[in-house]
């Protein structure tokens, strides 16, 4: 989503004044592979965590020899901190991704770097070796394997990612899907996953979370969202909630955007050496 530079709330623009069935229909045409946001100018906006997480990337990069990047969306992230990190790349990098469009969309991006974009499902072991990298990347991964980063990390080896963290976006959730569980809510909690890549046998350098603002400014926005992180709400489709899409498209005309808060963490964690 575009970047929110600050948090003054605006009146009713061109956007807004346009029909619904217009605006749902926008949002329900927008193709959804890969994870460019820039769509989103202009009609919704999230705050961006204050470690910047591309360009940090960019200088582990500077400093690996060997990469992994797990469930590389659509590439554009690894993309841009392979450039900032350029000529100091690292002599190989690999990138991995589950969802057949985005492997297609990754590797016509990604080769042009020599990266090599492996279709592997996000639940399924790593199909590298042990040892096989000295840094290993990620910025939203849905579920990390603890063990499996563990195992192809060398000793001495780095994880270092970006996490989505507990009751992302639940305003958004619970608007449509109700009052969730606390189970749900406390899902992906950074102190949980600390346990679990500890228990890996990762030692834990940094975590940080922060939690930050988001704005959608259209319905248009809110139904190309709910399409493209389709876990927020998994059945989501404009027939099935289209009483609430109404009914909150008229309360963004009359009050202006749909605030909702976006929940991140950062890991940096190694792997001890013998």
């Amino acid at each position: 989503m575009a970047e929110q530079r600050g948090t003054t709330e605006h009146g009713p623009g061109e956007q807004e004044r346009r029909g619904f069935e217009e605006l749902v229909a926008e949002g329900a045409a927008v193709p959804t592979e890969g994870w460019d946001f820039s769509w989103f100018e202009g009609r919704a906006t999230e705050a961006r965590p204050s470690w910047g997480y591309a360009r940090s990337m960019a200088d582990r990069l500077a400093a690996a020899t060997a990469v992994l990047d797990l469930q590389t969306g659509g590439g554009e992230v690894l993309d841009f901190a392979l450039g900032a990190a350029a000529p100091k790349a690292p002599a190989l990098t690999v990138a991995t991704e589950g969802w057949p469009p985005n492997v297609a969309k990754a590797t016509a991006l990604l080769r042009p770097r020599g990266v090599a974009v492996v279709a592997s499902p996000d639940d399924a072991p790593l199909p590298f070796g042990d040892a096989a990298f000295d840094l290993v990347v990620s910025r939203h991964p849905v579920s990390p394997n603890w063990p499996e980063i563990a195992r192809v990390l060398e000793p001495g080896g780095t994880y270092f990612a970006q996490h989505v963290g507990p009751t992302s976006v639940f305003e958004l959730v619970e608007y449509f899907l109700g009052p969730l569980s606390q189970e749900q809510r406390s899902g992906r909690h950074p102190d949980r996953e600390r346990a679990d890549a500890e228990a890996a046998g990762l030692e834990i350098v940094d975590l940080r979370a922060e939690r930050l603002r988001m704005e959608f400014r259209d319905i248009a926005a809110v139904v190309h969202f709910l399409r493209k992180v389709v876990w927020m709400v998994p059945d989501f489709t404009v027939e099935a909630y289209e009483p609430q899409l109404r009914a909150l498209h008229e309360q963004i005309e009359s009050e202006g955007p749909f605030v909702a808060h976006s929940a991140r963490h950062l890991f940096d964690a190694r792997k001890p050496k013998p």
